[in-house]
């Protein structure tokens, strides 16, 4: 096969269907969670907001967050540098503002929990860039992604068929 003829899509593995439609057995429950997201949505920064949940997605595995909030994220105008190196923004931290990099910080802290609780530097930081009601959204936010994660790859919600709605 020469660099300029098509791949086959056979070439590629194949797609997994979704395990549980949970909307569809459990609507009350989903609709709770659309209430959840619309509260931790309101009035934190969009940017920032994106940020947090497509990280915490990277972190979780779940392809089809990845997928949709990487999607909006383009859809919305983010750079391609800023998606493309959040999964390494420790090293990458010229590519986010003061107030990003401790809400990345806190987002896996709260995502990851590995030593059971979030280090208090971890906080620290963020209460420096936020006053109580921005560390309150943030914090909300990173628990409605958290939540949404663990929804998609329960049930195992395919990506690849997600669009954005128009701006």
């Amino acid at each position: 096969m020469t660099t300029t003829e098509p791949i086959e899509k056979t070439l590629y593995a194949h797609e997994h269907a979704p395990r549980l439609p949970l909307a569809e057995h459990l609507p009350e429950f989903y609709r709770a969670m659309i209430r959840l997201e619309t509260a931790a949505a309101k009035d934190i920064d969009p940017t920032l907001y994106h940020l947090i949940k497509l990280r915490a997605s990277q972190i979780n595995r779940c392809a089809f967050c990845v997928d949709m909030h990487s999607k909006d994220m383009l859809a919305e105008g983010e750079t391609i540098e800023r998606i493309v190196q959040l999964s390494a923004w420790e090293e990458s931290r010229h590519f986010y503002t003061e107030r990003e990099l401790a809400a990345l910080a806190l987002t896996e802290s709260v995502t990851v929990l590995t030593d059971g609780f979030v280090p208090d530097e971890v906080y620290a930081r963020a209460a420096e860039q936020f006053d109580e009601t921005e560390l309150a959204r943030v914090i909300a936010a990173i628990v409605t992604i958290n939540a949404w994660n663990r929804i998609g790859v329960t049930t195992r919600m395919t990506p690849g068929h997600y669009t954005p709605r128009p701006a």
